[in-house]
């Protein structure tokens, strides 16, 4: 096996952590970063990534992606317009982040990357899984679309360590960034303003609409189909008491509102469907599901309908949002993922 691994440099404390992980043990390592933004958004990053690698003494590349990142961005905005909740790190994953600097890696005689995700890769009967990381920091969530080619070449090194350890790996090396704060954000959007993002890119027209009750009475105007995501509650006005959105239905440019209690369901549609092992484990099975990167799994039975599927929870789960994604375990087993749709 070759022993060269490029790792995925961010200017964060985690891709510092895992590139400290594998030159201990003894691997030929490089780092990679991605360019995926503009110079007034990336550059502190890269920054931050060039001293890293200098601090460990380790080569840099960098790759200017920025033209590709773009699928990335108007997905998120598209969905956005046609009333969706996306996520778009699901999406970038395997498509850019991961995907690229696979590529990278093996155009340059190496066999693996590596990233400072907190999670893991296992194998059961020759097929790759992603198992959870069990201090709490896992991000399997967001890795539901990889698969088999893409994680027979990826590596992560930060499988079960906490990010108090991480942190502590990174000052005891006396890495620059090792106190660096998480990003909590959508990368490529400042301030989390998304909204206006979405205006500055699509120029969309605000298409005001009705704001309707869940019998079809109109209660109000909203002011664009795209500012408005289930389970919203700030920025509707003031209806007497507090009110959500429930749906959101651009075919006729209308946002149903009401109570909280009428955003918990048993029952979601999902298509899009993607295994990691390439296909489902059966048509019927058991299983956790998360509907959203900051849910909990939640047991629940899936069955597979034509090109997409039918999941039912034990429990109701609150505001399951179209566009969003629902990943999909056993036990503590990442499996795959698909996008939550309209009935």
């Amino acid at each position: 096996m070759n022993n060269l691994v490029y790792v995925a440099l961010s200017g964060g404390v985690d891709s510092a952590a895992a590139a400290i992980l594998l030159k201990e043990r003894g691997y030929e390592v490089r780092g990679v970063t991605l360019r995926l933004k503009p110079h007034n958004l990336a550059d502190a990053d890269i920054a931050d990534a060039q001293k890293v690698a200098n601090r460990l003494g380790i080569p840099l590349d960098i790759l200017d992606e920025r033209e590709s990142f773009k699928a990335v961005t108007d997905y998120f905005c598209e969905s956005y317009l046609q009333g969706l909740t996306p996520n778009p790190c699901v999406f970038c994953n395997p498509n850019i982040k991961i995907g690229k600097l696979v590529e990278h890696a093996l155009r340059n005689g190496a066999d693996f990357i590596a990233t400072g995700h907190y999670s893991d890769i296992i194998v059961k009967d020759g097929i790759y899984y992603i198992k959870k990381n069990p201090t709490g920091k896992d991000q399997s969530y967001f890795l539901c679309r990889l698969n088999q080619h893409l994680l027979s070449h990826v590596m992560f090194p930060l499988s079960d360590l906490s990010k108090e350890e991480i942190r502590a790996l990174a000052q005891s090396r006396d890495i620059e960034v090792a106190h660096k704060k998480d990003s909590q954000e959508v990368c490529f959007i400042p301030d989390n303003a998304y909204i206006s993002f979405i205006e500055k890119e699509f120029k969309p027209k605000a298409l005001c609409g009705d704001f309707l009750s869940t019998d079809g009475k109109k209660l109000g105007t909203h002011q664009g189909i795209y500012k408005y995501t289930i389970g919203q509650r700030k920025g509707l006005g003031a209806f007497g008491k507090p009110m959500y959105v429930i749906s959101i239905n651009p075919e006729n440019n209308s946002v149903t509102i009401g109570d909280n209690e009428e955003l918990f369901t048993s029952k979601i549609f999902v298509d899009d469907l993607s295994f990691l092992s390439g296909r489902a484990p059966a048509d019927k099975f058991e299983c956790l599901v998360k509907i959203r990167c900051a849910a909990k799994p939640t047991k629940a039975n899936i069955k597979i309908v034509n090109n997409g599927a039918i999941i039912e929870f034990d429990q109701p789960q609150r505001a399951a949002a179209p566009g969003q994604t629902a990943a999909i375990y056993i036990d503590d087993i990442l499996i795959g993922g698909a996008t939550i749709c309209n009935p």
